[in-house]
């Protein structure tokens, strides 16, 4: 009986300690009516901050730190080393060790960046730069490790591309086997585009760069490599497969740059670009630019940076979508998506000249809706993974061109990928992730100009109802009524062996059930 009484008062003892949730505390301590209203006030608070955040909250969301373990390490910082800035529209948000010295200061012109004509040949055809280049160059040109969070086509090649110019022009102009820079992309449009916009670059400057990637004959690449360049740009497997090959050797690599680098660890590459990372010089300047910043990025990020990086965020590093794209959201079954595709075709596409990009989500699928719409009388091409590297360059090629304006593809050109003037972007199945699709619908409205996502949503994707309607209401776009009925749960937590878990619940749900237990814990 004694020990009976003494757990109870040990149990009584750690309730008073315990947060004001709790259902089982002394009432000396909190009525029950107090209770009830403190519980009424903050629910009502919780829901009023989920509903419409206020500007304050954005704000508190943007200054986050990624680790909640970091707190003491901020509080320690000398005052100065954040700082929120406004370019080009966009919010910017710099943080890391000594980024208010004036040395660090964002360029408002190319000018201010002094550096060679021939370096800076590339950017004649801009008035000024990018929010992305203007804060990055002060960093990269003094050697900094940075971090880029930056929507896709924000002018990331450039951002990291003429620091790499600078960083090999340093080292002397003289001939060499090996190259002193790399820059890896996840796929290998993405890789063909940086190494177009750097072999151009180059040109002025005398660098020499090589794009390798798979799909296509490694003859050529081996050649490339054998002559000697001062840049390789690549993809993870085709590197690697060279790497072991015994003719690409990285060991003087002291410049490396991870483009998209969630897409690169979402599609699998995380092995490859252990491997590879580990093979260049250890003393390395190393450069990470992408889209959003999942914790496996971060990860990387602590083992292969500095310990303090410089980070600048343009934007968010959530998940949002471009605010220069409307987007319309449409709920359908699988059956209706030929019919409506061809009625919206013959809305957004009646001339026949303005780029239309439609997104689908599996190879074969792609090349379903190519014969289809070619049967019914519109030109278009496709890019998908099941077609030769050749032949995708060639669909890319007439479509960037404007010869055949209207496109299929599967997600590999949705990363990344500069393509001029896409007016609308439509897509016909839903990405498998969120993400996936804020960078299909990026691939409209770049460079400041306007453009139009249109989303045929089913049954089938209800998982992800959740996430896109947050999506819809950040950017400020409508969110249909029938969009709503799947529900506006998120997926919160996520295995990557059994994938992420939640329960169904949807809009009409009946309110949960208050269970009120009396003090007695059962025993006596």
């Amino acid at each position: 009986m004694r020990n009976s009484e003494s757990r109870k008062n040990e149990k009584m003892k750690n309730n008073r300690t315990a947060d004001e949730e709790s259902p089982i505390q002394d009432s000396t301590l909190e009525t029950k009516k107090d209770k009830k209203k403190k519980k009424k006030n903050k629910h009502k608070k919780s829901l009023e901050e989920e509903k419409a955040p206020t500007e304050a909250a954005n704000l508190k969301r943007k200054l986050k730190i990624d680790d909640p373990e970091e707190d003491d390490a901020i509080k320690k910082k000398k005052s100065g080393e954040d700082d929120v800035e406004i370019g080009g529209g966009k919010e910017v948000f710099v943080s890391g060790n000594d980024v208010k010295e004036v040395k660090y200061t964002a360029l408002s012109s190319f000018d201010e960046a002094k550096l060679p004509e021939e370096v800076l040949e590339c950017c004649k055809g801009f008035n000024k730069p990018s929010p992305i280049q203007s804060h990055a160059w002060p960093f990269l040109l003094d050697g900094r490790d940075f971090i880029g969070i930056a929507a896709t086509g924000s002018g990331k090649t450039l951002a990291f591309g003429v620091p790499a110019l600078m960083h090999i022009r340093r080292t002397g102009r003289k001939k060499r086997l090996n190259p002193l820079c790399l820059v890896l992309s996840p796929t290998r449009e993405l890789a063909q585009q940086i190494a177009d916009v750097l072999c151009e670059a180059g040109k002025s400057c005398g660098v020499s760069s090589v794009c390798v990637y798979g799909g296509t004959s490694k003859g050529p690449q081996i050649s490339s490599l054998k002559a000697g360049v001062d840049v390789v740009i690549g993809t993870p497997g085709r590197l690697k497969d060279l790497i072991e090959m015994g003719f690409c050797c990285l060991k003087e690599v002291s410049y490396v740059v991870l483009d998209e680098a969630d897409r690169m660890l979402d599609m699998g590459f995380e092995p490859e670009v252990r491997s590879i990372l580990s093979q260049t010089c250890s003393i390395r300047q190393m450069v990470m630019f992408s889209a959003t910043w999942p914790p496996s990025v971060h990860q990387l990020a602590q083992e292969f940076m500095d310990p303090n990086p410089v980070k600048v965020v343009v934007g968010s590093e959530d998940l949002a979508a471009n605010h220069d794209v409307m987007q319309i959201v449409e709920v359908l079954d699988d059956r209706s998506r030929d019919a409506r595709l061809v009625t919206l075709l013959e809305k957004y596409h009646k001339s026949q000249k303005n780029r239309v990009l439609v997104f689908v989500l599996y190879k074969k699928e792609a090349a379903r809706v190519e014969n289809m719409l070619q049967k019914r009388g519109w030109k278009a091409v496709s890019v998908h993974g099941d077609k030769a590297q050749r032949d995708r360059t060639n669909a890319l090629s007439l479509f960037k061109d404007g010869i055949c304006p209207l496109m299929v593809a599967t997600d590999v050109a949705a990363r990344g990928l500069d393509i001029p003037d896409v007016e609308v972007v439509i897509n016909y199945s839903f990405p498998l992730t969120t993400e996936d699709y804020v960078h299909r619908i990026g691939r409209t409205g770049r460079a400041g100009k306007k453009g139009v996502a249109h989303t045929f949503f089913m049954q089938e994707n209800k998982g992800l109802a959740g996430e896109l309607v947050n999506v819809l209401r950040e950017s400020g776009q409508l969110v249909p009524t029938d969009l709503m009925k799947f529900g506006t749960h998120v997926k919160k937590k996520e295995s990557k062996l059994y994938g992420a878990h939640f329960k169904e619940i949807s809009a009409d749900a009946p309110k949960s059930k208050k269970i009120t237990f009396n003090d007695s814990d059962g025993e006596d």
